[in-house]
Formats: C-alpha cells, structure tokens, sequence
C-alpha cells in the first residue's frame, strides 16, 4: 500500500489551499474598493467644500459723509438708524467709484450704475452695524473689508465664466473683467473666512454672506442637552437592570424594548417629540431644548447596551471579593464595578452624542429647518431660542438654487466630519486610557 507523502499536496488539499487564497483575494477587493470608494467620498466633499473657507472681498477707503449718514448732527444712534441699508450702499458704491477713478482702472464698457453688482448686498447692512456701534466713526474715511458679490466670488472660484456670464441677469462679462482689474490693482482679494463659522445663515440672494454660527451654536446647546439628560438616564438604567432588576417577564420584556428602540427610525422619535414636547407640552418650535429632548429620546438605547455590555465585561470574581469583605450591593457597583466600566461607558455614550450630531429627520419635524438669523442667547434662556443644527443646515443649503450654497453644505459637511472625528477619536482614547484586561 503506497502511502501519500507529507510534503507533497494531494488534490483535496490544493483544492482547499486555492479557495482559502480566493476568499482572501475576496476580502482584499472588498476592502480596496470601500476605501476607494471612501477615498473617493472624502476627495468630492473636499473639493466642493474647502472653497468655503475662503471668500472674495473689497478693501478700498471709504468716506462717511455726515451731511448723508447724520443729517441731524447729533450722533444719535436713533437718529443714524433711519439712514437705510440702501444708503449705505450708495456710500460704498460712490467710494468704490471714486477709487476706481483715482487708481487710473480701466472700466472698459460696463456702466458705473453696475458697480454694485460686484459688491455683496451683506456688505451695506454691515458698514451701517458698525457705524451705529460707534458712532465717532461718522465723518471719516476708513477702510473697508466687505463681501464681494456672490457671482464675482463664484468667478475666482470657478463657478462662473464668460461664457455663463453672457446669460446670467446678475453679472456680465465686462465686470468680471472689472473684478480682474480689481485683483490686479490690490482692491480685491481672495483671503481666509471665518465668518464661514460665525455669521449665521443669509438669504437665497447672498450665499457668500451664509454662515455656520447659529448652526454651530444650535448643536452644542443640543448636544448638552443629550449629554445632561442621556448619561445619567441611561446609566442608571443600565446599572438597575444589570445589577439590582429581578429576572422576571417584566425585566425581559423592558429589555426586548430597549433592543427594539434601537432599530427604531429616527423619523419616528421626530413625530414623538412633536406630538408630545411641542403639541401637548407647548415648548417653542425650532429650539434648542426640544431637539436635545427628541435625540435623549433617541439616544438613549444606544447608551443603554453598551453601557450593559461594559458593566457585563466586568468579572464576576469582583463582584463576589467585594461582597465576601462586607460591602453591600450598592457598594459594590459603585466603587468597584462601575470604574471598571467606564471606559464602555463612556464610548458608549460619546458614539451615542456621534450619532445624534449628525441625525437630520426628526430635527426637520419640530421646525429646525426654519430660517434663523438672530444668535441665541446663553443657556438656559437660550435653550428655548430658535435655532438651526448643523445637518439641518446642510439640508437648507442643498435645497437653494444658487450654487455657492452648495459649495457652502459640503463646507459644513466638513466641519461637521471634523467634530465626528473629535468625538470619536476621544472614544477610543478613553477606552485605551482606562482599559483593563483581564
């Protein structure tokens, strides 16, 4: 009987060799096309989105004239704030004339009627805050730092052309030409924004003046919202279920729930919380305090099994020492069971806190999606101010018409990404820092 050799493989074997090399092959085509595919991703929203960091503005001299902005010579800020946005902006035009003229710019064929197409309309509403902020100002001739218009920005940016200047009822070629004379002379130039992240949102009509401010501010008074309602919540129930709950139907039925809740659309939370917090409870549209109750709500079992899970990775021999020497039950969570948890615990909720910064549908129930241009105040009066989030915002800005509000949603994408990675890299730091293994 001839007996097969040990170092020789045997069809079964190579067989089983070749399929073991195709399902690794299987795996690394998986895994190279989802990080293609995220590679792809992440270039797309970076390349529409990092122009909106930075913006197209207008620095020249401007005059303000006492006999236009104070008629009355008082210096009253009443008296000055019947002088109209649209009076500030004939100032801004005038001065930009008289800079154009003084700098020997050639305006080629464009009407100087036209100059204030290549201002933005933000521009006069700002001028005319900061002359009411300070009055002394009146009578002055000071440089300004103002917006461009959205379609001179959108020019620098690539988004317009001749070509498409040609058919657009709000530019033409002749001041895009202007706007490079502009550049060239140092009276216009393309330069960091930050009001990207502190103005709030602007009308359909002035994507260069929108802002992440209010959006920014919105999240955070939500996110402490969760953060002050959902840990302790979802901590004590873990601990009570875990710990101290009898083993009954009554236990196992709360458990089958809070597994369900989980799977739950968040949609669904949106409608739970219009019909309670807003319809029954009459708490105010749009604000703060009702987004943070929705996504507790909604968070909360997502708190709740990890926060199990870690209390269950604890060893029972724990439990059982500190019970032999004394210490009651409560003791013993307290002291002993839950510090070797948190490292769970606290993943557990900073992926929640993830989760419910960038949920969208049942913010848009309970009126986050309204236009809001006034800061809230601090908390807790603040809580109850209308204002927007950040995925609600992306939403708005992907709805509008002009381009530059593109650009805009996937900016905010970004930083919105960025505070996802925040949290999440503290996750795992947390967990590496206060990790036990046994």
């Amino acid at each position: 009987m001839t007996r097969a050799s040990l170092f020789k493989q045997d069809a079964r074997t190579s067989a089983r060799n070749a399929a073991e090399k195709r399902f690794r092959a299987y795996g690394l085509g998986a895994i190279a096309i989802a990080i293609s595919a995220l590679i792809w991703l992440l270039v797309s929203i970076f390349s529409n989105g990092l122009p909106a960091f930075k913006q197209t503005f207008l620095s020249y001299p401007v005059l303000l004239d006492a006999a236009v902005l104070d008629k009355s010579g008082t210096r009253d800020p009443d008296t000055m704030a019947m002088a109209t946005t649209r009076t500030y902006e004939r100032v801004l035009i005038k001065a930009l004339d008289a800079e154009i003229v003084a700098r020997g710019i050639d305006m080629g064929a464009l009407d100087p009627k036209k100059l204030g197409n290549l201002i933005s309309p933000e521009a006069p509403a700002t001028l005319r805050n900061q002359v009411l902020a300070d009055p002394s100002l009146i009578g002055q001739t000071i440089v300004v730092n103002v917006l461009a218009g959205g379609r001179i920005d959108g020019y620098f940016k690539g988004r317009v052309t001749m070509e498409t200047a040609m058919l657009d009822q709000n530019t033409s070629p002749a001041q895009l030409a202007l706007a490079d004379e502009l550049k060239a002379a140092g009276i216009l130039e393309i330069k960091a924004n930050p009001g990207f992240l502190t103005m709030p949102d602007a009308s359909d009509k002035r994507p260069e003046a929108a802002g992440l401010g209010i959006a920014i501010l919105g999240s955070l008074y939500m996110m402490l919202v969760v953060l002050v309602l959902a840990l302790p919540i979802g901590v004590a129930a873990s601990v009570y279920l875990e710990e101290f709950a009898p083993k009954n139907k009554l236990t196992d039925l709360i458990e089958v729930n809070i597994a369900n809740l989980a799977a739950v659309p968040s949609i669904v939370f949106g409608i739970l919380g219009l019909a309670i917090f807003i319809n029954f409870m009459g708490l105010p549209l749009s604000a703060p305090i009702v987004g943070g109750l929705v996504l507790t709500l909604m968070t909360l079992p997502g708190i709740i099994i990890p926060t199990r899970a870690a209390l269950k990775a604890v060893p029972p021999s724990i439990r059982e020492a500190a019970l032999g020497i004394g210490a009651s039950r409560l003791q013993t969570v307290t002291h002993h069971v839950l510090p070797l948890a948190m490292p769970g615990i606290l993943t557990g909720t900073i992926i929640g806190l993830a989760q419910a910064l960038g949920e969208t549908a049942p913010l848009l129930l309970i009126g986050m999606v309204a236009f809001v241009r006034d800061f809230p105040d601090a908390p807790p009066a603040g809580l109850f101010d209308p204002a927007a989030a950040l995925p609600v915002q992306i939403y708005n800005w992907t709805t509008r018409g002009d381009p530059g509000f593109i650009e805009r949603a996937s900016g905010a994408i970004i930083v919105l990404l960025i505070f996802l990675v925040i949290m999440n890299g503290c996750a795992i730091y947390l967990r590496r820092k206060f990790e036990r293994r046994w």
